[in-house]
């Protein structure tokens, strides 16, 4: 019999958009109870970022909200109001986690900070997730991801070394930061199992994203060298690419293809039906290879465009040759590791009638997660929440519908 692993956790989610929300996403999928606030004034920038149902811009619509949020209740609350302050209060005294990701301060300025939530509920766990932090000269940059990302030094490495900077495909710190700032909560929770004690973390989605470049940082403070952009290349394997192969239904399609070793190489070499490649003694070594790397991707080339992907990956692979089609869109939703582990699942929706969510990132045994429903509509769960939850009466909900709190 399985059981949910987080079963009995309860989740205030004050976050948006993605780095805070794929937070309590995860808490949800393995059972914890999670009630997310927003506003309908203010509408929640992930509801107005595409992908939409039927490519309509719609705030009940966004794929992306819906994936961050799925398995939450949904409560919307004027939080600038001291009586939607006084609901959040109340949610906190309920819950065993905060997650929130404001800009730095304003929190206090509602005096629903750490310091002062903590004098009423000393074992309060609360997470704060930003660009750079809580404190320091950089703590008040307003931004996303893809601040991030620049500010951590992805968007500086990625790219060809003569060309411009790429960057990383969007927000890539909103991504980063709520694996490690799930561990570290986790961890804040069992300190609380074992002590009794809350615990405040503070996440900066720049630093988590430096922990990701740390061979990077670290040659650095060895000998001083800077990293900079080399394509697809990389420092350890040779050949180590992305190749054109032959276009299918007018488009353009590529395969990603790398050697880690003499064997794999001389596999590749051979699949091309270029022996001589492979009987080369100065290509037996990955020095040797990595210095006629333009010669070699020459050669790779040469061969995948003649070929389509799913050919060059089928050759590849057979022959023990690390390769795979650089998946598209279109591609996704058919592959066949994602279908096997489950990973898109179809929900019902009350405004779309069914939608897709990702499933879960971690597979476990004993405790399997799994999505619990749709993401909320706005005030979808406002009088669950406050009656069920928090045990309003009628009279204090209606005070509060008719006050325009619950908006």
């Amino acid at each position: 019999m399985t059981t949910d692993a987080l079963a009995g956790l309860k989740v205030l989610d004050l976050s948006w958009v993605v780095a805070g929300p794929l937070i309590g996403r995860t808490l949800a999928d393995f059972g914890a109870t999670v009630v997310r606030v927003e506003s309908s004034v203010r509408v929640e920038t992930a509801r107005l970022m595409q992908p939409f149902h039927g490519g309509v811009q719609d705030k009940e619509g966004s794929a992306l909200f819906g994936n961050c949020n799925a398995g939450k209740l949904g409560l919307t609350l004027d939080l600038k109001s001291e009586e939607g302050q006084q609901v959040v209060r109340d949610l906190v005294a309920w819950a065993d986690v905060v997650v929130e990701s404001f800009s730095p301060g304003q929190l206090r300025k509602w005096g629903l900070d750490y310091e002062t939530l903590r004098a009423g509920k000393p074992d309060l766990v609360m997470l704060s997730t930003s660009i750079a932090g809580q404190h320091g000269p950089w703590s008040t940059l307003a931004g996303f991801g893809n601040v991030g990302s620049s500010l951590s030094g992805f968007q500086h490495l990625v790219g060809y070394e003569d060309r411009l900077p790429m960057g990383t495909f969007g927000p890539y710190t909103d991504y980063v930061g709520p694996r490690l700032a799930l561990v570290t909560l986790l961890a804040a929770l069992e300190n609380r199992r074992r002590t009794g004690e809350g615990a405040y973390i503070d996440v900066s989605q720049v630093e988590a994203g430096i922990y990701f470049l740390s061979p990077q940082v670290a040659q650095f403070g060895y000998d001083g060298t800077i990293a900079e952009r080399q394509g697809n290349r990389d420092q350890q394997y040779a050949p180590h690419g992305v190749f054109g192969c032959r276009q299918v239904d007018g488009k353009d399609r590529f395969v990603a293809v790398v050697a880690r070793d003499t064997a794999e190489w001389r596999a590749l070499a051979r699949a091309m039906s270029r022996p001589d490649l492979a009987d080369r003694a100065d290509l037996a070594t990955v020095e040797g290879r990595r210095a006629a790397q333009d010669e070699i991707e020459s050669a790779v080339a040469a061969w995948t465009s003649g070929l389509a992907a799913t050919e060059v990956e089928r050759v590849l692979q057979s022959a023990g040759v690390p390769a795979h089609l650089a998946v598209t869109s279109d591609d996704y939703p058919a592959d066949s590791q994602l279908g096997h582990r489950g990973h898109l699942v179809e929900l019902p929706h009350p405004r779309h009638g069914t939608t897709w969510v990702e499933g879960p990132r971690y597979a476990l045994s004993e405790t399997p997660g799994r999505p619990r429903g749709a993401a909320p509509t706005l005030g979808q769960h406002n009088e669950m929440v406050l009656t069920e939850i928090l045990g309003y009466d009628a009279e204090r909900v209606a005070v509060l519908t008719e006050g325009g709190i619950l908006r």
